[in-house]
């Protein structure tokens, strides 16, 4: 398992917050995720065999949130 720290922009509330979980956990490999909206990180551990860092932000910018 590999751990990925992701900077994510516009999230303003619990909802946004579990939205962009929700669109994370869905991703087969991502085993756990653990978001913040009032700093804007996100932590993501995933099985690199399964899932890389381009799903995770794809999946994060899908829901209409920046990464940084």
């Amino acid at each position: 398992m590999e751990k990925v720290s992701l900077k994510v922009a516009g999230m303003t509330c619990s909802h946004c917050e579990e939205a962009v979980k929700n669109a994370l956990l869905s991703i087969d490999g991502v085993a756990s995720v653990a978001i913040a909206f009032h700093d804007e990180h996100a932590e993501i551990e995933y099985d690199p065999k399964k899932a890389d860092k381009e799903n995770l932000i794809k999946a994060i910018k899908d829901q209409g949130y920046g990464v940084a």
